[in-house]
């Protein structure tokens, strides 16, 4: 059975306090940054300056949130290079060269502006068109976009990241398995795919994604070649687990309910920030950086939340991987053998976990599959 490894240990724990640093600075950095457009005048002095180039509503959206964000990205260029490439080599995490990993943030670039720029466009369509209550209709777009991006980010966005094949021949008897073990879940999927997961990490993963016509189970080449069939049934299982609790559904309503709270009381902060900052409305472009320090300072506060919940049905969906395979000795093996491969640290700290995990903390999901009994 697989040991969990003291040295790797080691730097695991040296590994989530840098990253757990570098969030703190990217934040304090940011706040800094939002407010600085407030409280120095930027925010209406762009604005300005843009109305003598264009009157025009959606391009004054488009240059103006073009800027901001623009200015922002390449002032917290050097702590993302940092974060995103350096620490990750330091750790022996990454098998990525600089150029691919330029090359695939020019890719979420080209991806995520347009995407962006049509949502945030659609978003001061509903400012400008339905007053007090735009709150609520920005809710109902954002519940529309989150069921569209999980039926289609599976065969549109992931793809250009990511090369998925089905499991050949080599595999086929892992393959079966799997197909075998989405059956008993009564879910219904496209195919087992690999994909070459090695090109950026050596970290190990495997997701169940998409819904309805577009799920399919995706297994990275890292967990294939290091684990055992065992070893990797049990992991999947975890992903059906969610299937089967209809977890996805639920996160979408809790989503939509937790984005509508933070929408509505976005709203009441608009309304606010316009009295005191002398924006002409909540749909003037220049209360951008006031709704992003809103919503922002909402989502750290609701961020302990939403990792509650997500732990309570990451522990539901281990019971049912457990109780659905058997396998306890091959489940605890197989986290013991991600936190030695992922760098993952097993015991955090109780306010790191309050904080920070969406997943319960591997040591107890470790410990609890080898108390399991069938």
């Amino acid at each position: 059975m697989t040991t969990l490894d003291p040295e790797r240990q080691k730097q695991a724990k040296q590994y989530a306090r840098i990253k757990r640093r570098l969030w703190l600075v990217d934040n304090i950095l940011s706040m800094f940054y939002v407010l600085a457009w407030l409280f120095f005048g930027w925010a209406i002095s762009l604005r300005d300056f843009l109305l003598t180039i264009t009157t025009n509503e959606w391009l004054l959206v488009a240059f103006y949130v073009s800027v901001f964000i623009g200015v922002a990205s390449i002032l917290s260029f050097p702590l993302s290079y940092y974060s995103g490439f350096i620490l990750p080599h330091r750790f022996d995490q990454s098998n990525q060269t600089l150029k691919d990993w330029i090359v695939d943030r020019l890719k979420g670039l080209a991806i995520g502006a347009p995407i962006g720029l049509i949502l945030l466009e659609l978003f001061y369509l509903a400012l400008r068109a339905t007053g007090d209550l735009w709150w609520l209709w920005v809710a109902g777009g954002t519940l529309v976009f989150s069921v569209l991006m999980s039926n289609l980010a599976p065969i549109l966005i992931m793809p250009l990241f990511n090369k998925y094949v089905p499991l050949g021949d080599e595999h086929q008897e892992l393959a079966d398995r799997l197909m075998k073990l989405a059956e008993r879940a009564n879910t219904k999927v496209r195919g087992v795919f690999k994909f070459d997961m090695s090109r950026r990490t050596k970290s190990a993963n495997a997701a169940l994604t998409g819904i309805g016509n577009t799920r399919r189970i995706i297994l990275g080449d890292t967990l294939i070649n290091e684990f055992s069939l065992d070893e990797i049934e049990t992991v999947l299982a975890h992903e059906l687990g969610h299937q089967v609790h209809r977890d996805i559904p639920l996160f979408i309503a809790f989503g939509t309910f937790t984005t509508t709270i933070g929408f509505y009381l976005a709203s009441l902060g608009m309304d606010w920030a316009v009295n005191n900052f002398g924006f002409f409305a909540v749909s003037d472009p220049a209360a951008f950086p006031a709704l992003v320090l809103i919503l922002s300072m909402y989502g750290l506060l609701t961020s302990p939340l939403d990792n509650a919940v997500s732990r309570w049905r990451e522990n539901m969906a281990d019971d049912y991987a457990l109780q659905s395979t058997g396998k306890g000795e091959a489940f605890a093996s197989a986290f013991t053998r991600l936190a030695n491969q992922n760098l993952g640290e097993i015991d955090p700290e109780k306010w790191v976990v309050f904080m920070f995990y969406s997943h319960p903390p591997l040591g107890e999901r470790i410990e609890k599959a080898r108390n399991f009994s069938v």
